[in-house]
């Protein structure tokens, strides 16, 4: 029963998805949770999450416990009494060490302070990301928009061009018309089924890039919310002057505040740098004990079989000395035997304390903290240029986009009154068809003129739009339809 109602609520999930109507708020907030370029991103920003927690960390103490099992075989040295045996043993060792730094604060908290500006960094180029795909995906809803007003446009041409084909076989069939006329409306109707055909497949191919943006499988079924685009709210070009534009990407812009972030880092890291060529101290110590294992091990009664020279002589006075001898000893039978003593007592036996303090001076190393102090120094200025460089692109883009946006508006201006003198020429053109003084001919070309008057407001009216909507954007305004 429970994969029957799995399958079924699945199964109503996605004809809810079939059937939802995609605004351009909820593509753009869509596209900015499942894109996968920023979901990269999202990830190179954990990274340095972990970065950051992990620095934090290294400020603790360093605690170690180590364990150790060998087998021994051999002349080797009792790890206990430290003396020389012949004879094979097991050795248990336990160790417990700890180390903290006491003056290396400088180095280490500056390194903190250069991870969390890297992580602000990370975390503003999600965002950067995030309205970089928001953008592209406003650009592609509105050529979603665009495609389908010319396939509206196509359809409706073909309307037009039906009525005027019947109108015409009526008028051969009278005989007030030559049959030219009709074969020539009929080349024109095929031509617009093509244009439409065409349209078609654009609108196709600007939903599946929006799609893509979005990071929707290519054959789920996909619908866009289409408002009139007289309808989406534009702000007047005189509030998006280029310089007021600037001042406000400059506060809100992400590129602008990870630069920024990516600076303050360099800046650090150039603190910690410094304070590597230092002298660090540093207090250590450690805990241990062992355990022995080993066969009984027999000692043996001592009989003496007789004396030796020991090369000595000894003065008893009046000129008296004598050889001074020592037994010559040989082992006799077993006494007894030297057990391993039980594990607990050893462990108590053998244990043993360590601490102590270190200092570490930094001389020669190869240059590395001096070329690391260099390195940073030269970081700083890099960034510092970087930042120079995208200010200067992001007022170079608004100044672009403001002009864009200008000329948009002149074009949207001129091609709206080239529809109207388009359909004025066209209704003359239909009147005098109709009463027999005007060819087939001039019709059609009346017509085709028409259409593509039609075509260039649509595009006109789109690109203004997306140029304005990319001025508001910039401004801090967001995406709105």
């Amino acid at each position: 029963m429970r994969w029957i109602f799995t399958s079924f609520l699945l199964a109503t999930v996605l004809y809810s998805t079939a059937q939802n109507h995609w605004d351009l708020k909820t593509c753009v907030e869509y596209a900015m949770a499942n894109n996968i370029a920023v979901k990269q991103t999202e990830l190179q920003a954990k990274n340095s999450a972990i970065t950051y927690r992990q620095s934090q960390l290294s400020q603790f103490p360093l605690l170690n416990l180590g364990t150790s099992e060998a087998f021994n075989s051999g002349s080797t040295q009792d790890p206990t009494t430290f003396t020389r045996v012949t004879q094979n043993y097991l050795s248990t060792g336990f160790q417990l060490q700890s180390s903290a730094d006491i003056f290396n604060f400088f180095n280490k908290r500056n390194t903190i302070l250069a991870n969390h500006w890297e992580l602000m960094a990370a975390q503003a180029n999600v965002s950067k990301m995030q309205y970089d795909i928001a953008l592209s995906t406003a650009k592609a809803y509105l050529q979603v928009l665009l495609a389908k007003e010319q396939e509206k446009i196509a359809a409706v041409q073909i309307e037009q061009t039906t009525a005027q084909l019947q109108t015409t076989l009526k008028m051969v069939e009278a005989g007030t018309l030559p049959e030219l006329n009709a074969t020539q409306l009929e080349a024109q109707l095929a031509a617009d089924s093509g244009n439409y055909i065409a349209a078609h497949g654009n609108f196709t191919q600007a939903t599946l890039n929006l799609k893509l943006l979005m990071n929707i499988d290519a054959a789920q079924p996909f619908e866009v919310e289409a408002p009139p685009v007289e309808t989406i709210p534009v702000d007047p070009v005189a509030d998006l002057l280029p310089d007021f534009v600037y001042s406000e990407a400059l506060k809100n812009q992400p590129q602008q505040k990870g630069n920024q972030f990516r600076l303050n880092a360099a800046n650090k890291q150039k603190e910690a740098a410094h304070a590597a060529l230092l002298p660090t101290i540093a207090a250590f110590g450690s805990l241990g004990s062992n355990y022995l294992w080993y066969k009984d091990r027999p000692y043996y009664a001592k009989n003496i079989i007789g004396y030796q020279s020991t090369g000595l002589i000894a003065n008893a006075g009046s000129g008296v000395y004598y050889d001074v001898q020592a037994p010559v000893l040989t082992n006799g039978n077993i006494a007894g035997y030297i057990k391993a003593g039980p594990f607990f007592n050893q462990m108590s036996d053998n244990f043993r304390k360590t601490l102590g303090l270190s200092v570490n001076v930094p001389l020669f190393n190869g240059g590395v903290q001096k070329a690391n102090y260099e390195r940073s120094k030269i970081n700083i200025q890099s960034a510092k240029l970087q930042q120079q460089k995208d200010d200067q692109q992001l007022k170079q883009d608004i100044y672009q986009a403001y002009e864009a946006a200008v000329t948009a508006l002149e074009k949207n201006n001129a091609a709206q009154k080239s529809v109207m003198a388009s359909e004025k020429t066209y209704s003359f053109a239909t009147k005098r068809f109709n009463i027999g003084v005007l060819s087939t001919f001039d019709l059609m070309t009346a017509q085709n003129n028409l259409l593509k008057a039609k075509l260039e407001y649509s595009i006109s009216r789109f690109d203004y739009v997306f140029k304005m909507k990319v001025l508001e954007f910039y401004k801090g305004a967001g995406l709105k339809l």
